[in-house]
């Protein structure tokens, strides 16, 4: 049996906090000043090091757990999500939660039937060849017929959503967002990250031509745009994953690979 690991190896972390002043006095309209504590050198060295050593463990997961968890983790991790940074602050996101098996059981099925369409007709061959490590020797994707069992079987079935433009609330009016993607990108990163530090998984799944029957599902408004589906839970007890080691392709990029220093 695995040993837990020895919590009181574990040095605490000192604590750090960057805020916002309030307005006042000497403040400008549109500016107040912001603090932020400096971390010793070590200390930030310690945190860089233990936050790359957990999100190194992050892998993409198939194969769910049926077993559920506290929704309040998950809204802390979307809440997270929340943090990142969009062009002009527009915040062109939307996360919604679908628990309710039935509609997680229609997605599945609308999902698996146009996948079926893309690996046999719409995707180029080089993209389903590079693909087939992925699944080999997997129970899904086997001779040929898509199956996407993780989309009914994980406990939460998170759709990510870009707002294409925004609505004024009071006036209605058409607000326009800038570089939406990126900023969507950027909040589904943070939710990652979120769920990788507190032991959940997920996958990246991109379902391509059933966006709009989703959303209709949903009912979601006319300016939302499906940009990914993310099952979340805790990996089943027989999950496997890809391997990735001296047989295979590496887990990570080196270092150097991913960085130039100018």
């Amino acid at each position: 049996m695995k040993k837990k690991h020895d919590m009181s190896t574990v040095t605490p972390l000192c604590p750090y906090s960057a805020y916002q002043l309030p307005l006042n006095d000497t403040s400008t309209p549109d500016q107040v000043r912001f603090i932020s504590e400096r971390l010793p050198d070590s200390e930030a060295a310690l945190r860089a090091q233990e936050f790359h050593k957990l999100q190194n463990q992050r892998r993409s997961m198939r194969y769910f757990s049926r077993d559920t968890f506290p929704l309040d983790n998950l809204l802390t991790c979307i809440a997270t999500a929340g943090t990142a940074p969009s062009g002009a602050h527009q915040q062109p996101w939307h996360f919604c939660i679908v628990r309710d098996q039935r509609i997680k059981d229609t997605i599945r099925d609308i999902v698996e039937k146009e996948e079926q369409v893309n690996y046999d007709k719409r995707m180029k061959k080089t993209w389903v060849n590079d693909l087939k490590p992925i699944f080999a020797n997997a129970s899904i994707h086997k001779d040929g017929v898509v199956t996407k069992p993780y989309l009914s079987e994980a406990p939460y079935l998170v759709v990510v959503t870009e707002l294409m433009h925004g609505i004024d609330r009071e006036s209605g009016k058409k607000l326009t967002h800038y570089y939406v993607k990126e900023g969507v990108g950027i909040a589904v990163g943070l939710f990652i990250s979120a769920l990788t530090n507190i032991g959940l998984f997920t996958l990246t799944s991109t379902p391509l031509n059933a966006g709009s029957s989703i959303l209709q599902i949903l009912n979601r408004p006319l300016n939302e745009k499906l940009f990914l589906l993310m099952p979340v839970g805790y990996p089943a007890l027989d999950a496997t994953v890809p391997y990735r080691g001296e047989r295979g392709v590496p887990l990570r990029k080196n270092l150097s690979d991913i960085t130039t220093l100018y």
